[in-house]
């Protein structure tokens, strides 16, 4: 049943959904219009929020224009190929391959949401070299693990509201890690996304007359081999001891900041640990920069669309737009249906506002006096928003644009599939947050 229904799912959103570049025009369109109509803000308003606001994600588009770039470098290198090749070959099926690649995202997105959206993408590639199977799939089933992070390890949100003079101190006080990452309900709701989107994934799979393959050929991204070296520039850009004196420093400095500091994970880390492995695993800095130049191809829909996002948000939560739309839904709610309704709400702002940590900013203002006013559980209303900024993420494009960029693939390939892994996981999430 769910490859006929998956089928004209498909077909309508090839059809229909724009380039992402074209969504997020769209997006600021709406958000422009219904500031005006809905906030009363005058037009010059708007403009100002916009405008002042369209910079705002400088340092978050670097970091993630290098999660793709470094994860991409990382990924390409010999020992990491030879890996990735090797639990590749585990899989010998499409449905096999499908199932695979959606645990294995599932398993990275919930580690850290940015280790999760890389090797997805490239492992989807390397088990596209092996087995002959639906190529938009294989993407798509790679993506759909992202809908885990928020609540995994790096949930921007449970980890705030854990951390010492969090914004929302003074209200609800700290709130550790085992009343929402490692609550009961939160670990029923990740089981069951483990279990459920890989079988959906494979449910989906396409006959063989509608699928779509791709070329490995296409794929292969091996690097030209070094002709012979004559100039002494040309044997320092093939060093391998250069590599290794800038190289080892950086994993020394992990090594410190993991088990002598006790630090953690973040963004910054992720990319620090993908590229200093990328400089030692390359050997040479020569494979490096020839890596890199495959890796930023990719990187163009980042670097255009995520000022728009910037400028959105900006609308929505200076106008109050975004308050306005919480407060509405919240509305509705009891003190037992407020996780639904904040879970709601929070997909819904999901779609202007892509940003965890800044959603949490948005909504927790209306939340948390929600939930002392019905007397509902305050950590389970924080993974409420926290899995809603998740849920969204499945018709989104913005989150979905380092993997497009490595598969080399559109969102309208891709989001028919997630559009059915849309309602099945908001059921699921939807039960485990009002029942479990």
């Amino acid at each position: 049943m769910l490859k006929m229904i998956s089928k004209p799912a498909v077909k309508l959103v090839e059809r229909y959904l724009p380039d992402p570049y074209i969504f997020v025009l769209l997006l600021t369109l709406i958000a422009s219009v219904a500031a005006i109509a809905i906030e009363r803000q005058t037009p010059l308003a708007v403009l100002r929020f916009w405008g002042d606001g369209f910079w705002g994600l400088l340092t978050f588009s670097m970091q993630m224009l290098l999660v793709l770039v470094t994860g991409f470098m990382l990924a390409s290198s010999p020992p990491v190929k030879r890996i990735l090749h090797k639990i590749a070959s585990t899989a010998k099926s499409p449905g096999g391959a499908i199932i695979l690649v959606t645990l294995v995202s599932l398993a990275a997105s919930w580690i850290n949401w940015g280790f999760g959206l890389v090797v997805g993408a490239l492992f989807a590639k390397e088990l596209a070299r092996l087995i002959r199977v639906d190529y938009r799939l294989l993407v798509a089933s790679a993506y759909s693990g992202f809908v885990v992070w928020h609540g995994g390890l790096a949930g921007s949100i449970p980890l705030t509201i854990a951390t010492e003079g969090h914004f929302s101190a003074d209200q609800i006080g700290v709130i550790g890690t085992g009343s929402t990452i490692f609550a009961f309900f939160n670990l029923a709701i990740v089981v069951c996304l483990f279990i459920a989107i890989p079988l959906v994934n494979r449910m989906m799979l396409p006959d063989e007359k509608d699928s779509v393959y791709v070329d490995p050929s296409v794929l292969n991204d091996e690097p030209e081999p070094v002709g012979r070296i004559t100039r002494p520039a040309e044997r320092l850009e093939n060093s391998f001891t250069l590599a290794l004196l800038v190289g080892v420093p950086g994993l020394l400095f992990l090594l410190d900041h993991f088990l002598l500091r006790g630090g953690g994970l973040n963004l910054n880390v992720v990319n620090f640990m993908f590229l200093f492995l990328a400089i030692v695993l390359h050997r040479t800095p020569r494979n490096l920069l020839n890596s890199l130049h495959e890796a930023i191809k990719g990187g163009a829909g980042i670097v255009i669309q995520f000022p728009f996002y910037a400028g959105i948000m900006a609308i929505m939560v200076q106008s109050g737009l975004a308050e306005s739309m919480s407060e509405w839904l919240v509305s509705f709610a009891t003190a037992t249906t407020l996780p639904f309704w904040s879970f709601i709400s929070a997909g819904i702002v999901n779609l202007f506002v892509p940003s965890g940590g800044g959603q949490w900013a948005v909504q927790a203002p209306v939340m948390l006096p929600a939930a002392e006013a019905l007397g509902a559980d305050i950590s389970r209303v924080a993974m409420a928003v926290a899995w809603g900024d998740a849920w969204t993420n499945l018709l989104q494009p913005f989150w979905a644009l380092p993997v497009l960029a490595i598969a080399g693939l559109k969102a309208k390939d891709i989001m028919g599939f997630c559009l059915i892994q849309l309602f099945i996981t908001g059921i699921i999430i939807s039960v485990g947050l009002v029942w479990f």
